[in-house]
């Protein structure tokens, strides 16, 4: 028999000695796959259904070693793996683990707490709002969504979910003044940039589909949302009877980054009495940068602002974060009292209970992981790390504009570049169809993933430079292979 196997070895369910032998070799199988990451091939390879073949068909009624276990990832789970974390890992927006992120993560597996009232962890909830007070120093943002006033932060498991809150917050407030029989006549505005989270929002939060005003944004603002057209939609809007309450602007689109003026946007939402929300889940990291911060300028006139520390600020997902500049349109919308969470401190409303600022009662302690994130590394460092990105996706898309064969889409701002194998004989149809086999070439080629998305009718390629561990090989050595691939459906 096995010692694992026998009963002193048998594993407990906790067990201080255990944990420490067993931790330690799970840090080591971790960060072996971290020093031989480039060995993989970035886009998974398997087909679907590929993981039923390899495992059993019920759960082991005994126990099993932590060798058999880590064996059975190697062999059968991490082909099945899409490298995120890889280098050449160029395809979404990045989604960054740091080994600062790797640190609080484990930590709060390891303290265990489930923090959502005050009283459940007084520490959770404080660490989290000093945080996320000092994440909004570092972007300069309003003072409006510091804690120590009205507003306030919380962390939320994803800009989707930052959206729905917020929404729901919106459309509670303008009821209680409208009534609750007026659901059918809110009306929602956004670019057709905005990200498919605010329709799913929308549908949950009970907006009719045909109330929901998705504007147009032309490569003539580069995909910005013109606010002319905003408030014509706005206009149409108020002579039919509907109730304009909700608009969506976007700093760093997901398809190409465009930004939206906000001071413009804001000042229609206030002059309507709309709640004004903020996407930056992206882009917004790089506005701790003072001279990206201009990208953000105007958010004084947002309701709230969201940007996802999960994607491009080395914190592990997930980790996103929202300022409101009313915490009690939050907690009004979504606050429950039952009898067995009360106690004296959110009785006397000496404290935040960050249940009733999110969907779900239970969360975890994720403000750790961003409070190691700022104190290991440091605002100065963060600021390089995005920099550097910056520098390297303008080292990709000078690449792409020495060559004839392919063409910057939309103007680089941050460090994603959108390009394309340029037209022969002006026939879009076939560039499309030409851009989507590129595409299919170089991701199956497993040297590196890209992803695709449309504007105006043009299929565009997309490569997001911001995995902690690309360099400028990676991004000079992914863009011969683009060629090379690209070399095969050229007219010959």
């Amino acid at each position: 028999m096995n010692m694992e196997n026998g009963s002193r070895n048998v594993l407990k369910p906790m067990d201080s000695e255990q944990l420490r032998e067993y931790g330690h070799r799970m840090v080591d199988f971790v960060a072996d796959y971290y020093k031989t990451i480039e060995t993989f091939p970035v886009l998974s390879q398997v087909q679907p259904g590929y993981l039923h073949n390899l495992l059993p068909d019920s759960a082991p009624d005994h126990p099993e070693t932590v060798e058999q276990v880590l064996d059975d990832v190697k062999t059968k789970i991490l082909p099945g793996v899409t490298h995120w974390q890889s280098p050449n890992f160029f395809a979404y927006y990045p989604s960054n683990s740091s080994v600062a992120g790797f640190l609080g993560e484990m930590l709060s597996a390891g303290l265990g707490i489930v923090g959502f009232s005050w009283v459940t962890s007084p520490a959770a909830t404080e660490l989290e709002m000093i945080v996320l007070d000092w994440l909004a120093k570092l972007l300069n943002l309003p003072e409006q969504f510091l804690s120590k006033g009205k507003g306030g932060g919380v962390i939320q498991g994803s800009a989707s979910e930052a959206t729905l809150v917020v929404m729901i917050a919106a459309r509670d407030k303008v009821l209680r003044s409208v009534g609750m029989n007026s659901l059918g006549k809110l009306v929602v505005y956004s670019s057709d940039q905005t990200h498919s989270a605010l329709q799913k929002a929308c549908q949950i939060a009970g907006i009719h589909p045909e109330n929901c005003r998705v504007l147009k944004a032309e490569s003539t603002t580069n995909y910005a949302l013109c606010p002319e057209l905003l408030q014509e939609a706005v206009s149409r809007d108020l002579e039919a009877g509907l109730i304009p309450f909700f608009l969506c602007g976007n700093v760093g689109t997901t398809s190409s980054t465009a930004v939206d003026p906000l001071g413009a946007l804001g000042k229609i939402a206030k002059s309507n009495e709309m709640w004004f929300h903020v996407d930056a889940a992206y882009a917004g990291s790089a506005c701790i940068c003072p001279e990206y911060r201009q990208y953000i300028d105007g958010v004084e006139t947002a309701d709230s602002f969201n940007m996802n520390a999960h994607k491009w600020f080395l914190t592990n997902f997930d980790c996103s974060l929202l300022w409101v500049k009313d915490q009690y349109a939050l907690t009004q919308a979504l606050s429950t009292n039952p009898e067995f969470l009360k106690n004296k401190a959110s009785q006397a409303n000496l404290v935040v209970d960050y249940k009733d600022w999110q969907i779900p009662l239970g969360r975890r302690f994720r403000s750790l992981k961003l409070w190691m994130v700022l104190r290991l590394y440091g605002a100065e460092t963060l600021k390089k790390y995005i920099r550097n990105h910056i520098k390297l996706a303008k080292v990709f898309e000078q690449l792409v504009s020495q060559d004839p064969n392919f063409e910057v889409i939309t103007p680089r701002i941050f460090a994603l570049v959108c390009f394309r194998m340029v037209p022969t004989d002006n026939d879009e149809k076939k560039c499309n169809h030409q851009n989507l086999e590129l595409l299919e070439a170089v991701n199956s080629s497993g040297k590196l993933f890209i992803s695709h998305t449309a504007l105006s009718g043009k299929i565009v390629l997309r490569c997001a430079i911001g995995a902690p561990l690309t360099e400028e090989k990676h991004v000079k050595e992914t863009w011969k292979v683009i060629q090379e691939k690209a070399s095969y459906l050229l007219p010959k």
